[in-house]
């Protein structure tokens, strides 16, 4: 299941990643830019809100390989969507 992430703390707040993993207490998030699928963010859980709706448009960006560079321009057509929605 492909997850988003805002970040709701921190210098990165407001940030949008992709949820790579999970544990109890923290998630590891990646955005394709400065946090790689290689070395994710490890974030507290309680720093985060999950998206649980991602458009179709979004998860088509996703349904390939996963790496770096599809992280990065999902991320990008989630942020303008959103810009879209808030303009109309």
């Amino acid at each position: 299941m492909i997850e988003f992430a805002k970040s709701m703390a921190g210098h990165d707040r407001n940030h949008i990643y992709l949820v790579t993993g999970k544990d109890e207490r923290f998630v590891y998030l990646a955005d394709g830019n400065v946090k790689l699928l290689a070395e994710p963010k490890k974030k507290n859980r309680k720093h985060i809100q999950i998206i649980h709706r991602l458009p179709d448009e979004v998860l088509g960006c996703l349904e390939q390989e996963v790496t770096d560079l599809t992280v990065k321009r999902a991320i990008k057509a989630y942020v303008r969507i959103l810009k879209e929605r808030a303009e109309s």
